[in-house]
């Protein structure tokens, strides 16, 4: 089964194409004009074994908000893409991952429900050119749009690099884990309700 999706979006603010492959090798090629929100993606790629190519053009003269908000959004919609009807998945990851002295939590359930569930420290300080509070809207917008409950906290941690980078790579950790087939379920979906 081919779980791959390729989107664009383009707004006056933003102008954003991403392809995703779930089950891919951790292969990232990212381009949003912002250093360290690079990095975050590609670490997000190569934690959830996921390929993913990013080209975002955005109003960087008014800040990097616009960017990484829609780059969200656009993530979240190649997740739902990509998953399709998630017939044969496992649906819930979970992972605590250390970075450090930071240690967060992240678990999801790919349920269609799309939610954020945000407790993460995170100093209000610049990481080179992003702003460390535009994690939590960038994770708002991929959990809305890929419609995953996710939850993120951290449980230590006092650098925000690695307090943000160990939330991207936990969420991605634990993601890997949930769109992963499980053997047991066969082509069933993983749920009572008969969709998801």
């Amino acid at each position: 089964m081919d779980r791959t999706a390729t989107i664009s979006r383009m707004t006056n603010e933003t102008d954003i194409e991403l392809t995703l492959n779930l089950d891919g090798t951790g292969v990232a090629d990212v381009e949003t004009g912002i250093g360290f929100f690079d990095h975050m993606l590609t670490a997000f790629a190569r934690h959830g074994l996921f390929d993913l190519t990013v080209r975002a053009e955005g109003d960087l003269y008014v800040d990097g908000h616009h960017t990484v908000e829609d780059a969200g959004i656009v993530l979240g919609q190649a997740f739902a893409q990509a998953l399709g009807e998630k017939r044969g998945i496992r649906r819930f990851g979970s992972v605590a991952l250390p970075m450090d002295e930071a240690l967060v939590l992240a678990a999801c359930d790919l349920s269609g429900r799309g939610q954020l569930h945000w407790d993460v420290a995170v100093p209000p300080v610049m990481i080179g050119e992003f702003d460390a509070t535009l994690a939590k809207e960038f994770f708002i917008a991929f959990a809305t749009n890929a419609g995953i409950t996710l939850h993120v906290r951290s449980l230590a941690g006092e650098n925000a690099h690695h307090i943000v980078e160990a939330a991207f790579k936990a969420a991605a950790r634990a993601l890997r884990e949930a769109v992963e087939p499980d053997p047991r379920l066969g082509n069933v979906l993983p749920t009572t309700k008969g969709s998801l």
